[in-house]
């Protein structure tokens, strides 16, 4: 994967206050006002600020805790996971593998009933959802 490196300022000009404040300074949306949190479109999930596939809609489940949720990215090359000690806890933040921009957190062992016992806590405005349509039979 080729990465994609950019200086501050062109990611400043490509990017809204807001995207630039998730993506690149590892901050977090407000929680149940993404606009992927309950949504239920087949397709495909990708990087906002490089286009990266990241995951995908049959990878998504609903967790309830106000953000996108996930069990699982793509491929495992996709994401980065770096331990995250801010804010007085312990926790593994995601990024993507090809522009290092925050996505959001992994937790694991929450007791979901999905495959991996993982949650991929992933705020919306850092990604971008192409729709699939399903084949037809």
């Amino acid at each position: 994967m080729e990465k994609v490196s950019r200086t501050d300022a062109q990611w400043r000009e490509q990017l809204t206050p807001e995207e630039y404040r998730v993506l690149r300074q590892a901050g977090t949306e407000a929680p149940f006002a993404g606009e992927y949190t309950d949504t239920e479109t087949t397709g495909v999930y990708r990087c906002r600020a490089c286009g990266a596939e990241l995951f995908r809609s049959d990878a998504k489940f609903e967790s309830h805790c106000g953000w996108p949720s996930f069990y699982q990215p793509t491929s495992s090359d996709a994401v980065t996971l770096i331990e995250d000690r801010a804010h007085g806890m312990i926790r593994v933040e995601a990024r993507c593998a090809r522009c290092d921009s925050h996505l959001g957190h992994v937790f694991t062992g929450e007791g979901y009933q999905t495959p991996t016992d993982e949650r991929w806590c992933i705020n919306s405005i850092s990604m971008t959802l192409e729709p699939v349509e399903p084949a037809e039979s």
